[in-house]
């Protein structure tokens, strides 16, 4: 069975043949992606994906209204969490992230909806060949980050937006040869 190039750990490869190229519409799910491929900034994939469930329990599962709602006495408990990554500027972002969230929300009704609409409400269906095909940012991904930062999120640049496509399924990045991607085509 032949899949994309970049999953060479289980962890990886199990999040590549179950979720990844996806296409989420589910608010909480979308922004635990969206915190994740901020957390994973200058780390690797496989770093986060192993600090995962770390993180769901660090942060209520992603509840945003909770995560909001955190005052200086959770930030110390979350920088003394070995269980995440550590870095203060990260974990202020994912509040600042569930505030703007809240606020995009009451403005479209949903964060789908706000941030489904980069690409037309349906994924782009890419042919690449090889991961060097796979480009680091978009049209689509610049636009988003544009976006996002406007409405006072953080650590949403074009990269982390594009990734968070693909993550989300809102790009289908498998290679044409991988397995999921026809499976994906046109979901």
């Amino acid at each position: 069975m032949n899949r994309c190039a970049w999953p060479t750990k289980d962890l990886d490869i199990a999040y590549h043949d179950t979720e990844w190229g996806v296409p989420l519409h589910d608010d909480r799910a979308l922004f635990e992606l969206l915190i994740l491929e901020g957390a994973q900034a200058g780390l690797s994939w496989s770093t986060i994906l192993k600090k995962r469930e770390n993180y769901r329990a660090a942060f209520d599962n992603f509840d945003a209204e909770k995560i909001a709602r955190y005052g200086d006495r959770k930030v110390q408990q979350l920088l003394a969490n070995a269980g995440i990554v550590r870095n203060r500027l990260k974990v202020a972002a994912t509040i600042r992230n569930a505030k703007a969230l809240l606020a995009v929300q009451k403005e479209f009704g949903t964060f789908d909806k706000y941030i489904w609409q980069f690409v037309s409400g349906k994924p782009i269906q890419n042919a690449r060949r090889s991961l060097k095909d796979i480009p680091a940012r978009s049209g689509e991904s610049d636009a988003m980050s544009k976006d996002l930062l406007q409405r006072g999120f953080k650590f949403v640049g074009s990269t982390i937006c594009y990734a968070f496509m693909q993550a989300a399924g809102m790009v289908n990045d498998h290679t044409v040869d991988c397995f999921r991607y026809a499976q994906l085509f046109r979901k």
